[in-house]
């Protein structure tokens, strides 16, 4: 009998080459082991099978026995995780002789500035399950979990005092965890512990800040039952026409002005949002990726200051006393001249429509009071932090308020006190920190009071909690599940109460709202068909992302199979310029046979008809959609500039047949996922892999020149022949085909069969999307989307969206028994948004926070 002694490692690379059987064996540290090889063995490649067999089956209970537990510290130090698992699965490929992708992975090392990079790309490849390629033997899921967890937690310690490291926490990189640990069976071995959030305090949004700032000096008109599209109280300041966000001062009482639209827009007081946000794809509003800088707050003191002057006089604030009157004519002599632009070109009416606060009253009164100080602050406090302040705060800011007005007189001494406010803490962020409470065995600690009320209200609203939410807090009605399933169910049955924060988780999931920013190209413009005079194109999109909002609220106020009415939906909130967008891009032989027919009718036609016909221009690019129905009005700015504000008047209408089929198919989504000079199917396909298939795309690689070839003639399913290549085909296989079906529309969003005077080609395909049942190549869009509204797998992702939404966080392991719940609260009620909402707001997730001290890194 013979000795045979060798590593596991080493067994795990035999192969039978005599019987083309590959031997591989399950991933672990380097062990060396004796054994005896069994008797009658006639040769060493025997012997060895039987060994290797052996060897198997006795490592085969270590592995059931392992056991993890999602965000808790790995029991092994990083560098030998790292190292085994490198060793084992990626140094065959990633060596120093001929490496893959020309990386070699050989001696990289522990963690450092320079190395991080890589590291980056190892975590993502190795959680997307890239790598090791398919045709590799894989590691165990618990192994693949441990590993990225100690790559992040080592990245982050690492870079902690060097820029940080927040991959992991970033929005888009959410789908990084594998789809089915979340909604699947668990492999043996994991385990779960009750989740919660970190506690933390989330920077409000823009726009959050700026509709509170509004409350401040604007009266909005109540709900109007009849009227539902109409904005109201509560919803959302809009941007104005050229899709700026700005606060205006007194616009609704401005009766007259001199100067067209530009000279009007600069002769309003406005201010726009201070706080920043990236406007790009995805979800913005991320405590982890936002705070107030030293700029901003300058800025919002200055800000606070033009404010609190109208809460106390109005436009006298802004304006001289003769341009107050209801009758413009009584001062003619006031406004001779070229005032146009100019603050002194404007008639505000004597009506007050302002609100009349305690800051008011405070200013208005001879002399200074304490009572008055302190209603004004205590006021204040509350319209900008949402809660009353307590005794401390009171007198912190009295006491601030007092020594400015004895140190410059009442009128800038209360001003500037008062200032102070608007750069308090709450102001500015949402605090979640459960500071009071006490931990559970899981070092949990549930939102109670104020901190839960207002974290209720923030999830639905931009405004104050309504009296019935104030009065719950005060009393101490919200401290259990019970209390915030009632106020939430109340809150989304009352459609006079606004939630805007809805609306703005399905401009963020679907990112229909960027079409206005993207500057296109005139040429490439008037290529597709429409105009390009002046700004119209621009305005456009701006309507049609206000279109498109209410469009949404429609489905939402049905609230059945919200996900699949909003990617099949045949209906249509249209201005008239839609029927342009919503038409077809006519062919070359289509265009002259319109040339020739508007020739012969004029040709025909009496003079004076073939006059109005000739100042009448024909678009012969388009065959306009016929886009009729009944009237419906969209949220659109109060005047802001005039003749050029947006109108709220719209038609409810029905989509061209066999053209359109639900948001994805609306200028409004094209535009938004296109560039300057043409469409962008990466980016659309992008969109898809990503928000309805759960997958997940790495960075570019630096490395990468992500251009596209410049060949005017050729189309861009031609160009886009440079992403097949084998470098590139591995991220492009999951983005292109899903993206090209979208060549039935142009860059502007209308419809067209041709391309470069040939037929389009729409076809394309959906692989590996983890469900067979989806896979497969689709003949266009249309198809393509269907397909995807049918799909579980569609909604699951949906789910994940939301989740992160209104935790402002990314799933992780420990979530997957709330998103299983959230789906299934979903499914069960047919699909509606309701539901899915009550659920998410009632899980551990949103109603627990684990604090600082006791926070662990996740996935």
């Amino acid at each position: 009998m013979s000795q045979c002694r060798f590593s596991l490692r080493e067994i795990g690379r035999f192969s039978l080459r005599e019987k083309s059987v590959a031997c591989s064996f399950p991933p672990t540290k380097d062990l060396d082991v004796s054994l005896r090889c069994f008797r009658g063995a006639k040769d060493d490649h025997l012997a060895l099978t039987l060994c290797w067999f052996v060897l198997a089956l006795a490592w085969m209970p270590l592995v059931s026995a392992e056991t993890y537990t999602p965000g808790q510290p790995l029991a092994d130090d990083f560098a030998s995780v790292a190292e085994s698992f490198l060793a084992n699965h990626c140094v065959d490929c990633h060596g120093e002789s001929d490496p893959e992708g020309e990386l070699s992975l050989e001696g990289l090392g522990p963690v450092d500035e320079l190395n991080a990079g890589i590291w980056r790309s190892v975590w993502a490849q190795v959680s997307l399950q890239q790598m090791p390629p398919e045709d590799a033997s894989q590691p165990e899921v618990i192994e693949r979990l441990q590993f990225t967890d100690a790559v992040v937690a080592e990245l982050s310690r690492v870079l902690k005092d060097k820029g940080g490291f927040r991959d992991h926490l970033d929005p888009n990189k959410g789908n990084f965890l594998d789809h089915d640990l979340l909604f699947g069976t668990l492999p043996e071995g994991i385990r779960l512990v009750p989740t919660s959030s970190p506690a933390r305090i989330w920077r409000v949004t823009p726009q959050e800040h700026i509709t509170r700032l509004n409350e401040l000096i604007n009266t909005e008109p109540e709900f109007d039952p009849n009227k539902p599209g109409l904005r109201t109280r509560g919803d959302v300041v809009p941007t104005n026409h050229g899709g700026e966000l700005k606060l205006y001062f007194g616009t609704d009482r401005i009766i007259k002005w001199q100067g067209g639209t530009v000279a009007y827009a600069t002769a309003v007081k406005s201010v726009p949002a201070v706080l920043s946000s990236a406007r790009q794809h995805g979800l913005e509003n991320y405590p982890d990726f936002y705070t107030v800088n030293s700029a901003e707050a300058t800025q919002i003191l200055g800000m606070a200051q033009d404010i609190i002057r109208y809460m106390a006089e109005g436009p006298l604030s802004i304006a001289e006393p003769y341009q107050i009157t209801d009758d413009p004519n009584s001062i003619k002599d006031k406004m001779k001249g070229d005032i146009r632009g100019l603050p002194t070109s404007l008639v505000y009416s004597t009506e007050v429509t302002r609100p009349l606060t305690p800051v008011y009253e405070l200013m208005a009164e001879e002399g200074v009071s304490d009572t008055r100080m302190r209603a004004a602050v205590d006021y204040l406090f509350e319209a900008l932090t949402f809660r009353p302040p307590n005794q401390q705060e009171s007198d912190d800011y009295l006491t601030i308020v007092r020594q400015s007005i004895d140190k410059l007189g009442k009128q800038q001494g209360a001003v500037l006190g008062l200032s102070a406010i608007f750069l308090d803490r709450d102001a500015l962020f949402r605090p979640e920190l459960v500071e009071y409470g006490k931990p559970d065995s899981h070092g949990r600690v549930m939102l109670q009071d104020w901190e839960l009320g207002l974290a209720v209200n923030h999830a639905l609203r931009y405004i104050q909690p309504d009296e019935q939410l104030r009065t719950a807090i005060v009393e101490g009605r919200m401290r259990t599940k019970a209390d915030v399933r009632r106020e939430v169910e109340r809150m989304l049955a009352d459609d006079s109460i606004r939630k805007p924060r809805i609306l703005q988780f399905f401009r963020d999931y679907f990112d229909y709202d960027l079409g206005g920013y993207i500057c296109k190209d005139t040429r490439a413009l008037a290529q597709t068909g429409v105009s390009t005079r002046g700004e119209g194109f621009y305005r456009h999109m701006f309507d049609a992302t206000a279109s498109t909002d209410r469009l949404v609220e429609l489905i939402l106020e049905e609230d059945q199979d919200v996900l699949k009415q909003l990617l099949t939906t045949d209906k249509v909130v249209a201005t008239n310029a839609d029927n342009v967008y919503f038409g077809k891009r006519r062919t070359r032989e289509e265009v002259a046979a319109s040339v020739a027919n508007e020739k012969k009718a004029k040709a025909e036609a009496p003079k004076d008809q073939a006059a109005k016909k000739k100042r009448a221009k024909v678009n012969h690019n388009v065959t306009e959609a016929k886009l009729t129905g009944p009237k419906i009005y969209a949220r659109v700015s109060r005047r802001s500039f005039g003749r050029g504000s947006l109108k709220p008047e719209r038609v409810l209408a029905t989509a061209p047949e066999g053209q359109r089929l639900g948001l994805l198919t609306h200028p409004s989504w094209l535009v938004s996922h296109s560039d300057a000079m043409d469409n962008h199917a990466i980016r659309r396909g992008h969109w898809i892999q990503e928000r309805l298939l759960g997958g997940g795309i790495p960075d570019v690689p630096i490395t990468v020149d992500a251009m596209l070839p410049d060949e005017p003639k050729s189309t861009l399913r031609e160009r886009m022949r440079v992403t097949r290549e084998d470098y590139c085909w591995t991220c492009h296989q999951k983005m292109d085909p899903l993206g090209l079906p979208f060549e039935m529309f142009n860059h502007a969003g209308l419809y067209r069969e041709t391309e470069q005077n040939k037929p389009v080609d729409t076809s394309g395909e959906i692989i590996g999307s983890g469900d067979p049942s989806l896979d497969g190549e689709v003949a266009d869009a249309l198809e393509l989307i269907q397909r995807l509204a049918e799909s579980e797998r569609a909604e699951q992702v949906f789910v994940r969206h939301a989740f992160r939404f209104w935790m402002g966080r990314n799933e992780t392991l420990n979530d997957a028994p709330v998103l299983q719940e959230a789906h299934r609260a979903y499914r069960d009620s047919g699909g509606s948004m309701n539901a899915l909402l009550v659920s998410l707001l009632t899980s551990d997730a949103f109603l627990y926070r684990t604090r600082h001290e006791t926070t662990v890194v996740t996935r």
